[in-house]
C-alpha cells in the first residue's frame, strides 16, 4: 500500500466555496481520500490518498497537481497558487526502520 498526502491552504476568503466544492470531490471520489484540517492551522488542509502500488500513487500526485485536472480549480483558492499545494508519495517500510 503506497500513500500520497496531498498538503494546502485555503484563504479564508474562499472557505465556504471550497468546502462546498470539497464536499462534491468527496461524493464523486466515493471513499477514494480521506480530507483532514488542521486543528492548529485552521484551512490548512490534506487529503490522503492510499493506492495499491506507486505506479497509482504517482497518477493520484500528478492528476491533483496538473494545471489541466480537474482539482485545479482549487488552486484559484490557495494563496500563491498551485505552487503552494504540495503532494508527496510515501511507501511502506518493512521491519524495523525498512532494514
Amino acid at each position: 500500500m503506497f500513500i500520497c498526502f496531498v498538503e494546502y491552504h485555503i484563504a479564508s476568503a474562499f472557505e465556504d466555496k471550497y468546502r462546498s466544492w470539497m464536499a462534491k470531490k468527496q461524493h464523486d471520489f466515493k471513499d477514494a481520500f480521506q480530507l483532514y484540517e488542521g486543528t492548529d492551522q485552521p484551512l490548512l488542509f490534506v487529503e490522503v490518498w492510499e493506492a495499491a502500488t506507486e505506479e497509482k500513487a504517482l497518477g493520484i500526485k500528478k492528476e491533483r497537481c496538473d494545471e489541466r485536472s480537474s482539482w485545479s480549480e482549487m488552486s484559484d483558492w490557495v494563496p500563491g497558487g498551485s505552487a503552494k499545494v504540495h503532494a508527496w508519495t510515501f511507501k511502506p517500510i518493512s521491519g524495523p526502520l525498512g532494514l
